[in-house]
């Protein structure tokens, strides 16, 4: 096979249009395409299909010390194939509160890391491989098994790091693979229970856990195992229909029920919208009483957006669940206080015609909200976290058109911000690559 030397690159060409660059910089190969950029483990570690056709999958597996992950693949806009796609697992609805689910199957929505086990290895539900030690994937059958990969209840955090980890440590003896679906049996549901509960006890596997399910006898019954789940800390309930086939996609045969606390939350600032709401209200940014600033972006009406809450007034929100740093969770708009103005979009100042770096937060007394009118920058963000034994840090880094900003501290803080400005976004492109690749060869995981 060829191989590059010390120091050498070369180029292929994707199935689409791309063109992508290998490169060997002291033993640590690399690939510009998206497959190999995206990946969350440090970049001595990666590997995507252009070098496996490049150096041979054997020479590939050798570097690595770990075989190459098969990832579920699909097309990407121009025609190439990405890896690390979506595995093809089932989905789940939110509970309405009206669908009569009597009779159908309750299980504990466990708070780990979903795992789709393709019969030889396991991969996330984006396709990425988790380097799982072959003591710990002993006595699992060679046919796909969803599941989570769990610690045990409030460690979500803590799951994330081991099992993303590169180096196949002991620390995977804390955690469990527990099965709750056999996504390649075109079996009902109870057929699929049965299977797994045997493959458990007939194989053994050590670090593997049949899930548990009861049947549902009603609400009432619902609703007191959902209060018993949440008091142990649980994340919630699940239920699956019975009969039911495997399916990948969402699907109304499986719903999740969970426990919603509403808050209050002062507005500080505004983010600008994009896409469908671009020159509006994109979200709020608030802070609670203990000083905590976070923002809320889903529940607002189309109105809303328009004339949203001024800065100052009080909102009223709704969470799942707070983060080990006092962050509400999955936080949705529920409505203003009715005692606070609102503001109005129709007499928003105009933004500046000079270009700040970062958008410009509005005074506290500012009445209305600072969105800039239509042409809206383009802004994307990517998120990433450090944990270990003597420290919880976060890593985040948002790219506003020639503009990049990195936010960095301890969870659960508001941290530090620097920002920079490039002539030209490839200079933004290559400048963010370089930070990207550094924070996560430091094991930075991006979240």
């Amino acid at each position: 096979m060829t191989d590059l030397a010390d120091g050498e690159s070369t180029q292929v060409q994707g199935s689409g249009s791309s063109v992508y660059t290998l490169k060997n910089i002291g033993g640590v190969y690399s690939c510009t395409c998206p497959a190999w950029r995206n990946q969350s483990s440090g970049i001595e570690s990666r590997t995507c299909k252009h070098l496996r056709k490049l150096r041979g999958d054997a020479a590939e597996e050798a570097r690595l010390g770990t075989p190459v992950a098969t990832a579920v693949r699909k097309k990407s806009a121009d025609g190439d194939e990405e890896e690390g796609a979506e595995a093809p697992v089932l989905l789940a609805e939110s509970w309405d509160g009206v669908v009569d689910v009597t009779d159908w199957w309750i299980s504990e929505k466990l708070d780990g890391v979903r795992a789709y086990w393709d019969g030889s290895q396991f991969l996330s539900r984006l396709g990425n491989l988790y380097s799982a030690p072959a003591w710990f994937t002993a006595g699992l059958p060679n046919e796909p098994l969803d599941g989570e990969l769990w610690l045990q209840r409030k460690q979500f955090q803590k799951t994330v790091s081991i099992v993303r980890r590169k180096d196949q440590s002991d620390h995977w003896k804390q955690i469990r693979f527990v099965v709750f679906d056999a996504p390649g049996r075109k079996d009902p549901f109870e057929a699929r229970i049965e299977y797994l509960n045997d493959v458990v006890r007939q194989n053994g596997p050590e670090y593997a856990v049949a899930h548990e399910h009861a049947r549902c006898q009603g609400i009432p019954h619902l609703k007191s195992e959902l209060e018993r789940v949440e008091s142990l800390g649980g994340e919630g309930l699940m239920l699956r229909q019975p009969a039911s086939l495997y399916v990948a996609g969402r699907s109304s045969t499986l719903l999740k029920v969970k426990t919603f606390y509403d808050a209050e939350a002062r507005v500080v600032g505004y983010q600008a919208g994009a896409g469908r709401h671009k020159g509006r209200l994109g979200a709020l940014q608030v802070m609670l009483p203990d000083g905590t600033e976070f923002s809320v972006g889903t529940g607002f009406s189309d109105a809303e957006r328009e004339a949203p809450p001024a800065v100052g007034s009080t909102i009223t929100f709704r969470y799942q669940e707070l983060s080990d740093g006092g962050v509400p969770r999955f936080p949705s708009y529920v409505g203003l206080r009715k005692d606070e103005p609102i503001a109005s979009a129709a007499t928003a100042p105009k933004p500046a015609a000079k270009k700040a770096a970062t958008p410009a937060r509005p005074k506290p007394n500012t009445a209305v909200p600072a969105i800039p009118s239509s042409p809206a920058k383009s802004e994307s963000s990517r998120y990433f976290e450090y944990h270990d034994e003597k420290s919880d840090k976060y890593w985040e880094i948002t790219v506003c058109d020639l503009d990049v900003t990195v936010r960095y501290g301890k969870v659960g803080t508001n941290g530090q911000s620097q920002v920079k400005s490039f002539p030209n976004t490839t200079a933004v492109e290559k400048h963010t690559n370089k930070l990207i690749e550094e924070k996560t060869a430091k094991g930075y995981v991006e979240l």
